[in-house]
């Protein structure tokens, strides 16, 4: 089981990547949704492409296998603020998406990283 545990790893890796770069597209080309959702929140429109770039930057890492761990301590904050833009403006659904993404990048990398499954274990009741 445990030479299986990579693989799976990679499934929720490229999982929570896939919503990543799905989100990092829609910011580059502008996509008319994606802008109108931008502005309801309350961000200008003129920052996509930044924040994009940043996006992109933490997935690069969270992929390179030397600097994965910190890749994921990044995302996480990223998705983070997702996640306090919309309990800002008081909507209880949108959060998922980011709160999904960061726990699949995480257990992701957890199955995919022997040394992390050792500094983060989960126990078994005795």
């Amino acid at each position: 089981m445990k030479r299986w545990l990579p693989w799976i790893g990679w499934l929720f890796s490229l999982g929570a990547v896939f919503i990543l770069l799905t989100s990092a597209r829609w910011k580059l080309t502008e996509s008319p949704f994606y802008v109108k959702e931008w502005a309801r929140i309350g961000w200008d429109i003129g920052m996509l492409p930044r924040i994009a770039i940043v996006q992109l930057t933490c997935v690069v890492l969270y992929l390179t296998p030397p600097t994965s761990v910190l890749g994921v301590v990044l995302l996480t904050g990223y998705l983070g603020g997702a996640i306090s833009q919309y309990v800002r403006i008081q909507e209880p659904y949108p959060p998922l998406v980011p709160l999904t993404t960061a726990l699949c990048a995480w257990f992701g990398l957890w199955l995919r990283e022997e040394r992390l499954r050792r500094l983060l274990p989960f126990r078994r009741s005795s």
